[in-house]
């Protein structure tokens, strides 16, 4: 069963426990460009303790940079260093983890801020944001695709600009052997089936990447949350001890199932997608049984030992 925190006592002990605090982002921090109450105040009084902050988003449109100027827009104190998106987590992957040869390139399903990191990362890539892959395919005309040598990956994002040819194309590079032997790697920044905006919710990533997983019959390698994968990443670059870490979101199956895969221990809070019934034994809307060790309002909760010292 998850503790309810409540009192400011409470609250203290849970926070002496950790050294490191994971946080989501929407629905923890802020709803849309409207942060929440007391956030800031709060991510200061964890600061004044000396936490390890590390800010963990399953969004793979915006890069570090460009998340960063969404922290300062909202008055919130953050460093790119300490910003770790699915986007970053998959070029991490590709670069440090696969090794990822130079000769080759990465065929993207996504936006520019995935393209932003893959370059910090010293990867190639094509297809994306490229304004000649934003077109249609005219009908049954498949001799109109035009093939890039080389693709050692498919890298499949969150892309408004979906289409047939890009999905046409990524079907390709994954099911045709590559001159070289080599397998094409099959790689999702993250499998969430929605994201929330504007009080509402939209296909994510994950749903953008069924067409591929049905047509191949391929399983990709995820490097969001709730993968481990993500996680390994993250201490790769902030070197941390996990028994020492609290994971904070909104979301049972990704982020509470992130920390609790991982060894964290981990916070949810009611302010996103979760509702408090949602985590009582036998709920049916909980399919994956994932429980979290503790559970708060808010995350502005906290503001309240930061009034009272």
């Amino acid at each position: 069963m998850s503790k309810h925190l409540s009192t400011p006592s409470e609250l203290k002990e849970m926070l002496a426990s950790v050294d490191t605090i994971l946080l989501d982002c929407d629905g923890v921090l802020w709803h849309g460009d409207h942060i929440l109450p007391d956030i800031k105040e709060t991510l200061e009084y964890f600061r004044s303790l000396g936490k390890d902050i590390v800010f963990v988003t399953n969004n793979a449109t915006k890069s570090r940079r460009q998340y960063k100027a969404k922290f300062d827009k909202l008055g919130i104190q953050a460093s790119e260093e300490e910003i770790f998106g699915s986007a970053y987590a998959s070029a991490v992957y590709l670069s440090q983890i696969l090794k990822f040869p130079k000769d080759k390139k990465v065929f993207v399903i996504g936006e520019a801020g995935l393209e932003e990191e893959l370059r910090s990362e010293g990867i190639n890539y094509c297809g994306g944001s490229d304004p000649k892959e934003n077109v249609f395919l005219p009908s049954l005309d498949f001799g109109s695709l035009v093939f890039e040598d080389n693709v050692g990956a498919v890298l499949c994002g969150f892309d408004t600009s979906i289409n047939y040819s890009k999905l046409a194309k990524a079907h390709h590079y994954l099911t045709t052997p590559s001159k070289d032997g080599t397998p094409v790697h099959f790689i999702l920044t993250n499998s969430d089936s929605t994201f929330p905006a504007g009080g509402t919710f939209y296909p994510g990533s994950g749903a953008i990447s069924a067409p591929l997983r049905y047509s191949t019959g391929l399983v990709p390698m995820e490097c969001g949350k709730p993968e481990k994968t993500m996680m390994d990443c993250i201490v790769a670059k902030r070197h941390f001890d996990l028994s020492k870490t609290l994971m904070v979101g909104d979301r049972l199956n990704t982020d509470i199932e992130f920390g609790n895969q991982s060894g964290t221990s981990t916070l949810l809070v009611l302010t996103g997608v979760t509702q408090p019934a949602e985590i009582e034994p036998g709920n049916p809307k909980n399919t994956s049984g994932t429980v979290p060790t503790y559970v708060v309002n808010s995350l502005g909760d906290f503001v309240v030992l930061a009034k009272g010292e």
